[in-house]
Protein backbone atom coordinates (compact mmCIF):
# COMPACT_ATOMS: atom_id res chain seq x y z
CA UNK A 1 0.00 0.00 0.00
CA UNK A 2 2.51 2.24 1.18
CA UNK A 3 4.69 1.98 -2.60
CA UNK A 4 0.95 2.53 -4.25
CA UNK A 5 0.43 6.44 -2.52
CA UNK A 6 4.39 7.08 -2.92
CA UNK A 7 3.74 6.21 -6.65
CA UNK A 8 0.13 8.71 -6.81
CA UNK A 9 1.62 12.20 -6.11
CA UNK A 10 4.78 11.65 -8.95
CA UNK A 11 1.70 10.98 -11.42
CA UNK A 12 0.61 13.93 -10.08
CA UNK A 13 3.27 15.42 -10.42
CA UNK A 14 4.22 14.69 -13.92
CA UNK A 15 0.80 15.52 -14.78
CA UNK A 16 0.37 18.86 -13.65
CA UNK A 17 4.20 19.49 -15.43
CA UNK A 18 2.46 18.02 -18.81
CA UNK A 19 -0.40 20.78 -18.43
CA UNK A 20 1.76 23.45 -17.79
CA UNK A 21 3.89 22.46 -20.64
CA UNK A 22 0.55 21.83 -22.91
CA UNK A 23 -0.85 25.88 -21.59
CA UNK A 24 2.62 27.09 -22.51
CA UNK A 25 2.69 25.67 -26.00
CA UNK A 26 -1.02 27.11 -26.61
CA UNK A 27 -0.04 30.82 -25.27
CA UNK A 28 2.79 30.62 -27.88
CA UNK A 29 0.44 29.71 -30.49
CA UNK A 30 -1.24 32.45 -32.22
CA UNK A 31 -5.09 32.52 -32.27
CA UNK A 32 -5.26 33.05 -36.23
CA UNK A 33 -4.80 29.46 -38.34
CA UNK A 34 -3.69 31.07 -41.13
CA UNK A 35 -0.39 32.72 -39.07
CA UNK A 36 -0.28 28.94 -37.21
CA UNK A 37 -0.04 27.20 -40.28
CA UNK A 38 2.74 29.75 -41.65
CA UNK A 39 5.06 31.01 -38.92
CA UNK A 40 6.82 28.89 -36.56
CA UNK A 41 7.04 29.33 -33.27
CA UNK A 42 10.48 28.07 -32.75
CA UNK A 43 13.67 29.40 -33.63
CA UNK A 44 15.89 27.81 -36.34
CA UNK A 45 19.56 29.21 -35.71
CA UNK A 46 20.92 27.76 -38.63
CA UNK A 47 19.18 29.68 -40.80
CA UNK A 48 21.87 32.29 -41.92
CA UNK A 49 20.82 35.98 -41.48
CA UNK A 50 23.56 38.54 -42.12
CA UNK A 51 23.76 37.51 -45.94
CA UNK A 52 24.68 39.37 -49.57
CA UNK A 53 21.06 38.89 -50.39
CA UNK A 54 19.90 40.69 -47.09
CA UNK A 55 22.36 43.58 -47.06
CA UNK A 56 22.02 44.41 -51.25
CA UNK A 57 18.10 43.98 -50.87
CA UNK A 58 17.99 45.74 -47.72
CA UNK A 59 20.18 49.23 -48.55
CA UNK A 60 18.25 49.11 -51.98
CA UNK A 61 14.67 49.14 -50.87
CA UNK A 62 16.11 52.14 -47.59
CA UNK A 63 17.43 54.36 -50.37
CA UNK A 64 14.90 53.92 -53.19
CA UNK A 65 11.74 53.90 -50.38
CA UNK A 66 13.46 57.38 -49.33
CA UNK A 67 13.96 58.78 -52.73
CA UNK A 68 10.17 57.84 -53.57
CA UNK A 69 9.33 58.71 -50.41
CA UNK A 70 10.56 62.62 -51.01
CA UNK A 71 9.69 62.75 -54.85
CA UNK A 72 6.13 62.09 -54.05
CA UNK A 73 5.82 64.37 -51.15
CA UNK A 74 6.07 67.40 -53.16
CA UNK A 75 2.38 66.62 -55.30
CA UNK A 76 -0.49 68.31 -53.72
CA UNK A 77 -1.80 64.74 -52.36
CA UNK A 78 1.31 63.12 -51.50
CA UNK A 79 1.96 59.78 -51.71
CA UNK A 80 3.54 57.77 -49.07
CA UNK A 81 5.53 54.38 -50.15
CA UNK A 82 5.45 51.94 -47.09
CA UNK A 83 7.47 48.75 -46.71
CA UNK A 84 4.49 46.63 -47.39
CA UNK A 85 5.36 47.32 -50.87
CA UNK A 86 9.05 46.21 -50.38
CA UNK A 87 8.12 43.20 -48.12
CA UNK A 88 5.67 41.87 -51.72
CA UNK A 89 8.50 42.84 -54.00
CA UNK A 90 11.52 41.42 -52.17
CA UNK A 91 10.17 37.73 -51.41
CA UNK A 92 10.48 36.98 -55.41
CA UNK A 93 13.75 38.98 -54.97
CA UNK A 94 15.49 37.45 -52.89
CA UNK A 95 14.34 33.45 -54.04
CA UNK A 96 15.60 34.91 -57.60
CA UNK A 97 18.54 35.76 -55.94
CA UNK A 98 19.29 32.38 -54.41
CA UNK A 99 18.79 30.29 -57.69
CA UNK A 100 21.25 33.33 -59.44
CA UNK A 101 24.11 33.78 -57.32
CA UNK A 102 27.04 31.44 -56.92
CA UNK A 103 27.57 29.44 -54.22
CA UNK A 104 31.58 29.42 -54.47
CA UNK A 105 33.01 29.97 -50.90
CA UNK A 106 35.57 32.11 -50.37
CA UNK A 107 38.13 34.19 -47.81
CA UNK A 108 38.06 37.64 -46.87
CA UNK A 109 41.48 38.87 -45.36
CA UNK A 110 41.69 39.85 -41.54
CA UNK A 111 38.52 37.86 -41.02
CA UNK A 112 40.95 34.46 -40.44
CA UNK A 113 39.95 31.38 -41.71
CA UNK A 114 36.43 32.06 -42.10
CA UNK A 115 34.74 31.28 -45.23
CA UNK A 116 32.41 33.46 -46.95
CA UNK A 117 29.60 32.83 -49.82
CA UNK A 118 27.36 35.18 -52.28
CA UNK A 119 25.07 32.19 -51.85
CA UNK A 120 24.46 30.31 -48.61
CA UNK A 121 21.25 28.78 -48.93
CA UNK A 122 17.57 28.90 -49.75
CA UNK A 123 15.89 32.83 -49.10
CA UNK A 124 14.84 32.50 -45.46
CA UNK A 125 11.90 34.15 -43.23
CA UNK A 126 14.73 35.86 -40.99
CA UNK A 127 16.64 37.84 -44.08
CA UNK A 128 13.17 38.89 -45.60
CA UNK A 129 12.14 40.44 -42.18
CA UNK A 130 15.16 42.19 -42.05
CA UNK A 131 14.80 43.42 -45.31
CA UNK A 132 11.28 44.73 -44.26
CA UNK A 133 13.29 46.37 -41.49
CA UNK A 134 15.39 48.10 -43.57
CA UNK A 135 12.39 49.35 -45.98
CA UNK A 136 10.93 50.72 -43.04
CA UNK A 137 13.33 52.94 -41.85
CA UNK A 138 13.62 54.24 -45.80
CA UNK A 139 10.44 55.09 -45.49
CA UNK A 140 10.49 57.27 -42.27
CA UNK A 141 8.40 54.38 -40.18
CA UNK A 142 5.06 55.22 -42.25
CA UNK A 143 5.13 58.84 -42.43
CA UNK A 144 7.03 59.76 -45.64
CA UNK A 145 9.81 61.65 -45.18
CA UNK A 146 11.75 63.82 -42.45
CA UNK A 147 9.98 66.79 -41.49
CA UNK A 148 12.79 69.10 -41.56
CA UNK A 149 13.34 68.65 -45.41
CA UNK A 150 10.48 71.24 -45.18
CA UNK A 151 12.64 74.14 -44.40
CA UNK A 152 14.91 73.03 -46.62
CA UNK A 153 12.23 73.43 -49.31
CA UNK A 154 10.89 76.45 -47.69
CA UNK A 155 14.44 78.59 -47.40
CA UNK A 156 15.25 77.27 -51.10
CA UNK A 157 11.48 77.68 -53.13
CA UNK A 158 9.83 80.67 -51.14
CA UNK A 159 12.96 82.68 -49.62
CA UNK A 160 14.55 82.18 -52.84
CA UNK A 161 18.08 82.07 -50.65
CA UNK A 162 21.27 79.21 -51.32
CA UNK A 163 21.82 76.53 -48.79
CA UNK A 164 24.69 74.44 -49.30
CA UNK A 165 24.13 70.68 -49.22
CA UNK A 166 26.53 70.17 -46.39
CA UNK A 167 24.29 72.28 -44.35
CA UNK A 168 20.93 70.80 -45.13
CA UNK A 169 21.99 67.52 -44.47
CA UNK A 170 22.95 68.58 -41.40
CA UNK A 171 20.13 70.18 -40.65
CA UNK A 172 18.63 67.39 -41.20
CA UNK A 173 20.33 64.68 -39.11
CA UNK A 174 20.24 66.76 -36.29
CA UNK A 175 16.49 67.50 -35.72
CA UNK A 176 16.70 63.49 -36.80
CA UNK A 177 18.82 62.51 -33.80
CA UNK A 178 16.85 65.04 -31.83
CA UNK A 179 13.84 63.27 -32.53
CA UNK A 180 15.90 60.15 -31.49
CA UNK A 181 16.78 61.39 -28.70
CA UNK A 182 13.87 62.76 -27.02
CA UNK A 183 12.22 58.90 -27.66
CA UNK A 184 15.18 57.51 -25.88
CA UNK A 185 14.93 60.00 -22.85
CA UNK A 186 11.19 59.13 -23.06
CA UNK A 187 11.15 55.94 -22.64
CA UNK A 188 14.60 54.54 -21.93
CA UNK A 189 14.97 53.89 -18.13
CA UNK A 190 18.66 52.47 -19.03
CA UNK A 191 19.57 55.35 -21.36
CA UNK A 192 18.34 57.76 -18.54
CA UNK A 193 20.74 56.20 -16.22
CA UNK A 194 23.78 56.10 -18.31
CA UNK A 195 23.24 59.49 -19.29
CA UNK A 196 23.06 60.32 -15.76
CA UNK A 197 26.75 58.77 -15.12
CA UNK A 198 28.18 60.27 -17.75
CA UNK A 199 27.27 63.79 -18.12
CA UNK A 200 26.57 64.49 -14.25
CA UNK A 201 29.12 62.14 -11.98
Amino acid sequence: MAEVKSEEPEKANTNVKEEEEEEEEEEEESPIEEVRLTVKNTDDPTQPVWTFRMWFLGLLSCSLLSFLNQFFSYRTEPLVITQITVQVATLPLGHLMAVVLPTAMFRIPGFGTKRFSFNPGPFNMKEHVLITIFANAGSAFGSGSPYALGIVNIVKALYRRKISFISSWLLVITTQASTLYSYFISYSPIFNFFYFLFFYL
